[in-house]
């Protein structure tokens, strides 16, 4: 039992651990920054919160560049370690990483429009949506296939722009970010009934606690 305990902390360490907390830390900075952004009780927006949407809209990729990291199961099956290694390490923690990067990109979307709503551009919502799954599935590809990261549009923007125009004018990237936009938009879409869900049936709950209670 004890050997067994260790292949598995082994395997996590090897595999996953690195790129699990990593991924996940880039994919909730965009999730922090929606809060400050989006669910502020003011509706200034001075210089500094312009500069924390374009941050947002810069690391916001992360969030569903999990869903890509299904290739690290794919090597972690291919090293030789045990079925069951596979079966109770390697998949829940990789089910557990996509569905909370994801859950994080539902998220600070729901909170964009929560504020397009209290600015009266409620019929702007399902756009600036579709419009953010397009500019993260092209995030998405820069970052899986160019190995591009959110601060080198900081560090290397001129590269970024070039590399940006001929993916998009070539047949095989484009198709690529068509498809990963289709993903981001139904499985989006999908998860935003589930949470709108839970958090209905939570203040349905906490109502019900508070009128008991009295």
């Amino acid at each position: 039992m004890k050997s067994r305990l260790l292949e598995a902390i082994e395997a996590f360490s090897g595999i996953y651990s690195g790129w699990i907390l990593w991924n996940l830390f880039l994919a909730f900075i965009p999730l922090v920054l929606s809060f400050w952004l989006f669910r502020r009780k003011t509706n200034d927006r001075p210089v500094v919160w312009w500069l924390g949407w374009l941050v947002f809209l810069a690391f916001l990729p992360n969030a569903p560049y999990l869903l890509t990291d299904i290739i690290h199961l794919i090597r972690g099956t291919r090293v030789g370690y045990a079925t069951w290694i596979i079966a109770l390490v390697f998949i829940p923690l990789h089910i557990a990483a996509i569905v909370s990067g994801f859950e994080a990109y539902v998220i600070s979307l729901i909170n964009q429009g929560h504020y397009l709503k209290r600015q009266g551009q409620r019929s702007l919502v399902m756009w600036s949506e579709l419009a953010v799954h397009g500019l993260c599935a092209i995030g998405i590809y820069l970052g899986r296939f160019r190995r591009f990261n959110s601060w080198d549009l900081v560090t290397d923007p001129g590269n970024v722009l070039l590399v940006t125009i001929d993916d998009l004018t070539a047949k095989m990237p484009l198709l690529v970010i068509v498809i990963t936009f289709v993903i981001l938009t139904v499985l989006y879409w999908v998860m935003k009934q589930i949470t709108l869900g839970l958090v209905l049936r939570f203040r349905e709950t906490h109502r019900e606690k508070l009128i008991n209670s009295d």
